[in-house]
C-alpha cells in the first residue's frame, strides 16, 4: 500500500507529461503563449521533482544530499528523454533550452523547500520565545 501511495502519483504525473509531449501542437492563440508554455515546463518539472522527492524519502533512508541528488537526477533524466521523445512527434521539436527550463523547475523545488523549512524553523523559534 505504501508503494502505491508514494509511487503511483509519480507514474501518473510522468505519464501526463509524456501524453502532453505526444500532442502535435499545444500552442494557443493567447498573446503570452510562449511565456505560458515555458512557465508550464517549469511547473510540471517542479511537481515531478516534488513527487519524486516524496516517494524516495518515503521509500529509502537517505541523507539530505542524496534526497537532493536522486530526485533531481531522475527528473532531469526524464526532461532529457521527454525532449528526445518530442523529436519524433510531428509539429514538435526537442530543445536544449526546454531542458534548461525544466532544470530551473527542478531547482526551484529545492529552493522553495529550503525556504519553507527556514520559515517553519523561524516560526518555531519565534513561538518558543
Amino acid at each position: 500500500m505504501k508503494f502505491i501511495k508514494l509511487w503511483v502519483p509519480v507514474i501518473l504525473w510522468a505519464a501526463l507529461i509524456f501524453y502532453l509531449s505526444s500532442l502535435p501542437d499545444l500552442k494557443t492563440d493567447l498573446k503570452y503563449d510562449f511565456f505560458l508554455r515555458k512557465i508550464a515546463h517549469m511547473l510540471e518539472y517542479l511537481i515531478l521533482t516534488f513527487l519524486l522527492f516524496r516517494a524516495i524519502k518515503g521509500s529509502f533512508d537517505l541523507t539530505e544530499l542524496f534526497l537532493f541528488i536522486y530526485p533531481a537526477s531522475l527528473a532531469l533524466f526524464y526532461a532529457v528523454s521527454d525532449e528526445f521523445h518530442q523529436l519524433f512527434v510531428r509539429g514538435r521539436d526537442g530543445s536544449i533550452m526546454d531542458v534548461l527550463i525544466d532544470a530551473a523547475g527542478i531547482l526551484s523545488f529545492f529552493i522553495l523547500s529550503k525556504v519553507f523549512c527556514l520559515i517553519r524553523k523561524w516560526k518555531a523559534l519565534k513561538g518558543a520565545i
